[in-house]
């Protein structure tokens, strides 16, 4: 069975619009078939954006698993000073990143095809991931892992992730490569943690 954290040559294609609002903003983006959260932006996005936005992070970010951009396109249009990177191995979501790039005239935002982070270059002041639960704990325990790898010293890697998937265990994993893990939210099942790349 197809999903979207893998590249479907057969997958029909039905583009649609999705529309969402936060922080009294209107959003627009377009998302098709075979892509996570395809007819509205998911709960949990939602909440990490809540959390996220008002942090106002700077510098370098990079979004990992970006789907359609709801997460990564979100945050650079209320920041025009820093630079976004979006990566997704699905061709399908980087292109309809790149299309939704264009539709909200985002400067600062470039997005590639990439397996976790291989084609990722560079240090990151911020990485945030809302982690594909489909691919299983194995790619996702790598994005934490591998995350701390392309921070600078003093980056913060900020993840968001149900309880019941496994959110508890995530933060202990993620205390163990980072020597911290911080909760900074709950929201409605939805845990939002912080780690922090010590300077040495």
């Amino acid at each position: 069975m197809s999903h979207y954290f893998e590249n479907d040559k057969t997958l029909k294609s039905s583009p649609k619009l999705i529309e969402y609002e936060i922080f009294n903003r209107q959003f627009k983006l377009k998302t098709d078939l075979g892509v996570f959260s395809k007819n509205s932006i998911d709960e949990g996005t939602y909440s990490f954006l809540k959390v996220l936005i008002p942090l106002h992070l700077s510098g370098r970010i990079l979004d990992v698993g970006c789907g359609y951009g709801a997460l990564g396109l979100t945050l650079a249009s209320f920041d025009d000073k820093s630079n976004y990177v979006l990566v997704d191995i699905n061709e399908r979501a980087v292109a309809l990143t790149k299309e939704n790039i264009l539709n909200l005239d985002l400067k600062n935002v470039t997005c590639l095809q990439s397996d976790i982070y291989q084609n990722v270059e560079g240090y990151f002041d911020s990485i945030v991931i809302n982690p594909p639960i489909r691919a299983g704990k194995k790619i996702i325990y790598q994005m934490f892992r591998e995350a701390y790898d392309y921070l600078i010293d003093g980056g913060s890697l900020f993840i968001v992730i149900r309880k019941n998937h496994g959110a508890f265990s995530a933060r202990d994993y993620i205390t163990q490569v980072f020597g911290n893990c911080y909760l900074l939210k709950r929201d409605k099942g939805y845990y939002i943690y912080q780690a922090n790349k010590n300077k040495c």
